[in-house]
Parts: C-alpha cells; structure tokens; sequence
C-alpha cells in the first residue's frame, strides 16, 4: 500500500485491503523539493528510486499496489513500470493524471473522472465494517448511559472549504444545547481540526449536561461512538466522517459552517436523496434508511480485475 502519510487516505486504502481480507504492508513516500512540487505529474524523487537504500519502492514486486494521494502517483507508475505490468495498480481518488494512471481507479461520484477502469460511488471506502461495528458493540464503553438517547457528535473543524466562525460556534452550540436539555446524552470525538473556542464550548456543554467529550486520552472513542450512538451529529466539513456514519443507517444531523463546495454540496444532496441526512435542529428526528457502504464495491471491482489476470490475490502492498 502507497501513502503520503494522510490518515484520511490510508484509512481508505487499508478498507479496501481489509476487505479483500488482506494484510497490507503500508509504504509511505516522502518525495523532496522540487519533486514534490512537480506532482502528481512529474517523476519520483531520484533518491527514492528503486535500488536507492530508502526506496519505498522496491522488487520483489508484489501482485497487488493500492494507492492513495496526489504525491503517490508517480511511485504507482514507476511501480507498473518496473515490474512490467505484474503488479495491479489500483488508486483511490482522482489522480489528476488520467484515467489510465492505474487499472483500476475509484472516484466519489461528485468527481468527473469516468471510463472502463473506473468506478464512481456516493460515498468513500473506509474500515467501518460490520464486523468492526458488532465487536464495538459488545463491548460497553464507561461513557454509556443505559435508557437515554445518544447523540454521538463528531466534530471536524476548519477546512480549506468550510470555517467555523464566531456565529457558526454560538449557532452549533445553542442546537447542541436545546438537544441536551431534551434529555439525550451527548457524546463527542473532536477532531485535530476542531478550533479551540468551538471545542472548549462544547467541553463546557458537556459538563453542563453531564455528556462526555473526549480530551485525547486514551482510545479514541470513534468506533464506540458509531457502533453505540443513536443518532449522528456531523459538521459538513468532513466527507469521510459523513461516509462513515452512512454506513450505520442510523440518522445523521448535519451542521455546515461557514464556506462550502460545489463537490461536497453534491455529496451531500446525494445522501438527502438517500435518506441519511437531514439539517440539524435543536431537536433529534428519527429515520431510517439503508446504510451505504461502498467499500464491498470496491473491493470486488479490485478482486475482479486481479482475477481477470491471475486468480486470487495474495500478498499486497
């Protein structure tokens, strides 16, 4: 597996691997100046080459390359180079070099990257299995209040697309809050985004309410949160918490921040259409819907173009 270090990226390379039921051995590139500022277009930094002591790349080429992130592409095609096509290529994203960058290639839907090789979906391809979800769901975590309603918050932040402002704070907090006093339970996983003000409003929210906000220490209740929680609160922010939620089917409350995107606009109109999302209120309404999880559909698309060429897949990187 071919990273540049971006939790986001791996995360969805590794849902892939996983669920081909494969263990990936992750190599991540760190190309310098100028040739990072030539990618994804130009070649691989000299001293990551193959044979250089560092290489992330390097033979015995493996059957399998999963890739992610704009910074790995020249690594993928040096890669199908070198190993005179043995190795499938497959890239998560669009590569912004074309579609026959890899073998197989995945784009969200809102991107308009299209032909044989690749496959476009709603949502992204994570590691929230249903096996994942049903051991987290045996497992009882100490913030769990039996009998009341959980509202699990997952909370991004500043984006290059969205920010938080002064307003954006009082106005979450206040639906937060109108939320709390109804009675359910809030249980919040901030992230590394999370903009202190914004964060230490919900905090006090939460010692106000007796919820539980997650300070960093110990495990982070991610997995809990989406396994326990009845209901969803997610800022617009982050495509992948979203995706992630969907997968659960239960309802998910969205807050969109200042700023946006046409791309995630439209992400977020296709999971209206669906039925997962719905604009948050000072109140928590009750749906249903079928969870959406793209991952499987990835997985086989990747399972069939190996087959198509030499049977089950072993070992991948």
């Amino acid at each position: 597996m071919l990273s540049d270090g971006k939790a986001g990226d791996e995360a969805q390379c590794l849902g892939v691997a996983e669920r081909l039921g494969l263990s990936p051995v992750v190599r991540r590139v760190k190309p310098r100046a100028p040739y990072v500022w030539l990618m994804p277009w130009g070649p691989v930094d000299p001293a990551e080459a193959p044979g250089k002591p560092h290489s992330p790349i390097a033979p015995p080429w493996p059957d399998i390359v999963i890739a992610s992130g704009r910074r790995t592409v020249a690594y993928l095609r040096r890669i199908r180079k070198e190993s005179g096509g043995r190795t499938l290529t497959i890239f998560l994203k669009d590569p912004s070099t074309g579609a026959d960058t890899a073998e197989t290639i995945w784009v969200p839907l809102h991107d308009k990257l299209r032909g044989e090789n690749v496959l476009a979906t709603l949502t992204s391809p994570h590691r929230i299995s249903p096996e994942r979800l049903a051991e987290a769901r045996a497992r009882t975590p100490a913030w769990l209040q039996p009998g009341r309603i959980t509202a699990g918050v997952l909370l991004g932040g500043n984006s290059r697309n969205h920010r938080f402002t002064d307003q954006n704070i009082t106005e979450f907090v206040a639906r937060l809050a109108s939320i709390a006093a109804s009675g359910a339970h809030l249980v919040v996983t901030p992230s590394r985004r999370t903009p202190s003000a914004l964060g230490a409003a919900i905090r006090d929210l939460c010692a106000a309410y007796d919820g539980f906000f997650w300070d960093g220490a110990g495990d982070n209740p991610y997995l809990a949160i989406l396994a326990h929680a009845d209901h969803f609160i997610v800022t617009a922010d982050s495509v992948n918490m979203l995706g992630e939620a969907a997968a659960t089917g239960k309802p998910i409350h969205l807050y969109t921040p200042s700023g946006g995107h046409t791309k995630i606009s439209s992400f977020v109109s296709g999971l209206e259409r669906h039925g997962a999302v719905r604009a948050l209120s000072g109140a928590l309404e009750t749906w249903s819907y079928e969870p959406l999880d793209a991952t499987p559909a990835i997985a086989v698309a990747v399972a069939k173009a190996y087959a198509a060429r030499r049977g089950a897949p072993g070992e991948t990187i």
